[in-house]
Parts: C-alpha cells; structure tokens; sequence
C-alpha cells in the first residue's frame, strides 16, 4: 500500500499538508467538510503536489517537513524548484 503527502489549496489561497492511503477520496473529504477542522473552516479547492511513499514512517516523516517549511518553500516545492 503507498501513502501520499500532499498539499492542498483552500478557496482562500492557504495551503494545507497532509497524508493518505487514497488521494482521491481524501481530496473528496476534504471538499465535502468531513477532511478535517481547517478545510472545514477554509474549504479545499484543489491539490496542487504530491509525494508517494511506500510505507506510513516515511510519509509521515516527510508530512513534518513539509508542514515546517514556510509558504515561500511551499510554493518552491509546488512549482519544483524545491526538493
């Protein structure tokens, strides 16, 4: 089974990591309000990266960092100028 990091963007143009077995379905959570409290509160409007990971620890691992970084890394790594 392969987990997911992702970030999504909300209607408002926040950005919001997380992880997954199934990027569709959360995605579908999210948008409806069942995803979690802060799409919930910001709406999810689409998912602009993704990393694939063979097990949980290392999807994890790399969510943590992710979620670290600042919004100006975050759009690094969206457009792929950041590793």
């Amino acid at each position: 089974m392969n987990f997911f990091v992702y970030i999504l963007q909300t209607k408002d143009g926040r950005f919001y990591t997380g992880y997954t077995t199934d990027l569709e379905r959360r995605f579908k959570q999210h948008q409806s309000g069942s995803g979690g409290k802060f799409t919930k509160s910001f709406g999810a409007k689409k998912i602009l990266y993704h990393e694939i990971f063979p097990d949980k620890f290392q999807a994890l691992k790399r969510e943590t960092q992710i979620k670290k970084l600042s919004r100006k890394e975050k759009e690094g790594l969206v457009k792929g100028v950041l590793d």
